[in-house]
């Protein structure tokens, strides 16, 4: 199966990132005939702070029910039934009522919803630089993992700074995961140094392919600007960056080859090494 990452330069007009999606799909769709297509994380809105957030979420409507949603929700469904492709929407701003969720939604070619994943792990940190990042004050964590199978693979989710759980990666490895989504914002201070080397460690420890698609440019934020890293890429089990989205708006797309995941599997079985261990570590 094809699969191309999109890297988009998203901001807080809602409107103006729908339009960039699908002229970024469908360009990748036309150059590349990808079975699958998946976005960066909050592709709707990035940036504009609080009221801009929620002016972008969408209530989902129940998963498996086939009833119509919002119009990012609604524009993923008809581009998967038009290209006749998996459409991995990255991830969205959920409107859960309570809470808003940073919440991936995956479509089959007919339009049927056949995942939906909420970030688990929120970014609360504080950046180099001395920026204070805290997700947690505006969204609520998931609490469940998620696999979805598309074209013969089974594929797991997540979301950007999941990247730092190598337990979440792992636990998808062992319900089956042979790809793995990273939909990423990261922050270019953080980016320059951890994101190819996090996401080429989680491609070797748990042998999947990983599938980062990122923002990249700048957004501004309560009238401060921020830069997010872009180099959106595919990483194959062996640790190989096998392609990647050069600067600005773009896509990269490569080719998921299940001979690679088994024959790298079997030379070096390290699921089967770990639970035949003798003791707990």
């Amino acid at each position: 199966m094809r699969v191309s990452v999109i890297q988009m330069n998203q901001g807080s007009d809602k409107a103006a990132n729908l339009a960039q999606a699908r002229r970024l799909i469908e360009a990748a769709v036309e150059a590349d005939r990808p079975g699958l297509v998946t976005l960066p994380e909050t592709w709707t809105n990035l940036g504009g702070g609080r009221d801009s957030r929620k002016a972008a979420a969408e209530v989902l409507p129940p998963q498996g029910s086939g009833e119509p949603g919002g119009a990012a929700y609604e524009m993923l469904r008809g581009l998967a039934r038009t290209h006749g492709i998996h459409v991995h929407g990255g991830s969205m701003i959920e409107d859960g009522a309570e809470k808003l969720f940073n919440t991936t939604v995956v479509f089959d070619p007919a339009g049927s919803e056949v995942a939906r994943y909420r970030k688990i792990h929120l970014f609360d940190i504080t950046g180099p630089d001395g920026t204070g990042y805290k997700e947690s004050a505006l969204y609520g964590a998931g609490d469940g993992l998620v696999t979805f199978a598309a074209g013969g693979i089974t594929f797991g989710c997540t979301i950007c700074y999941d990247i730092r759980f190598a337990e979440e990666y792992l636990a998808l490895r062992k319900l089956g995961a042979e790809a793995i989504f990273v939909p990423s914002n990261f922050t270019l201070q953080t980016g320059k140094d951890h994101w190819e080397v996090l996401l080429r460690a989680r491609a070797i420890e748990s042998q999947c392919w990983i599938l980062a698609a990122a923002s990249t440019g700048q957004y501004e934020e309560r009238g401060a600007q921020r830069s997010v890293y872009g180099h959106s890429l595919v990483a194959d089990p062996w640790g190989h960056v096998v392609a990647k989205a050069s600067d600005g708006i773009g896509w990269a797309t490569a080719r998921i080859d299940p001979t690679v995941t088994a024959r790298v599997r079997r030379d070096m079985p390290v699921l089967e090494h770990r639970d035949a261990r003798p003791v707990a570590l």
